[in-house]
């Protein structure tokens, strides 16, 4: 029996509940003998476990190779992994768990509202003898955004639980924290200050170099995974459009959908005939079906009206599978190039 490909995921909280719809609506639903286990497996694909660990520790883990894949958030890659060759992002957006690593400020202060204003006051205090202190469970980020924003002088706090609350009790000047609305910051009377964004992040994909690098068997099991994560990521893009068009033939109920490029489908619409219930086939009615992207779902819907269509019904597809997987031919060069 060959060894099982490991998907390293949350095992707690909120991270691991939206780790666990999101693969179930990819079709990967994860089975886990009881909430004390750390070991699970995906139902009904054979020869993938999945590991239950703490998101920080999925890094560490990919790394060294004691997971095959992972799942977890970008900020903690680019944090803990940074430039390390052995960890490949797969697929940086998975979009869920969006957040923000930001550098938040008291408001009580008024002349401190950009970047370039904490600068000068690092300079400020620095000239009176007094180092700007920031709490941060993400030192590494933080130390290379403050320094490549110009903000030379300061010394990084480690900070533990809630940092929200470390200017407030004298630990802290300001805070590098993450957030996803900013409401936690406002009630703690912190504002972001502008251009003080120092990471878009969400939930991401990870692989690992060492474990999959000349592990042909692994590498088609996680083909599977990757696939399937695709396919589902990319038909949240498009709608299935299906109407029903009155034409002298199907060359013309063609020229009438195609007139307009949020009709056009991706190759082009396909065009049926439809034989009516009263059984009589002159009445030149053409089911048209055409995928369209999301954001153009009405404009397409008002031109099928003008152009006489009825009975007009949009699905969302499950999956939309392109000629190959792109994210997986990414993964196959990178292991290429560092084998």
């Amino acid at each position: 029996m060959s060894e099982p490909l490991r998907l390293a995921i949350a095992s707690k909280g909120a991270y691991e509940e939206a780790t666990l719809r999101f693969l179930e609506g990819a079709g990967l639903s994860v089975w886990r003998p009881n909430p004390r286990q750390y070991v699970g497996r995906l139902s009904g694909i054979d020869g993938i476990e999945v590991l239950f660990q703490r998101t920080a520790d999925i890094v560490q883990q990919v790394a060294t190779g004691g997971a095959d894949l992972g799942i977890t958030g970008y900020d903690l890659v680019a944090e803990l992994a940074g430039d390390d060759p052995e960890v490949l992002v797969v697929m940086e957006d998975l979009g869920f768990r969006r957040c923000e690593l930001v550098l938040a400020v008291p408001e009580s202060w008024l002349d401190v509202t950009t970047i370039a204003d904490l600068a000068d006051l690092a300079v400020e205090w620095k000239r009176r003898g007094r180092t700007l202190r920031v709490a941060t469970k993400f030192p590494n980020l933080t130390r290379e955004f403050l320094l490549r924003n110009g903000v030379h002088y300061f010394t990084l706090v480690e900070g533990h639980g809630a940092l929200e609350v470390a200017p407030a009790l004298g630990y802290a000047d300001l805070i590098a924290d993450l957030t996803e609305t900013g409401v936690t910051l406002r009630e703690n009377r912190l504002r972001v200050l502008e251009g003080g964004v120092i990471l878009s992040a969400q939930a991401c994909l990870i692989a690992s170099r060492k474990s999959l690098c000349h592990a042909s068997e692994k590498l088609e099991r996680a083909r599977i995974v990757i696939e399937l994560i695709e396919a589902r990521l990319r038909s949240r893009r498009y709608r299935l459009i299906t109407a029903n068009i009155r034409g002298h033939d199907e060359e013309d109920v063609v020229r009438h959908v195609t007139a307009h490029v949020a009709t056009t489908g991706e190759l082009g619409p396909t065009v049926a005939r439809v034989y009516p219930k009263s059984g009589d086939t002159r009445s030149g009615w053409y089911e048209v079906t055409i995928i369209v992207p999301a954001h153009l779902l009405l404009e397409a819907v008002d031109h099928l009206r003008l152009a006489g269509s009825t009975g007009i019904t949009v699905t969302s597809p499950d999956y939309v599978f392109d000629s190959r997987s792109f994210a997986f031919e990414r993964l196959c060069r990178a292991l290429e190039e560092g084998a």
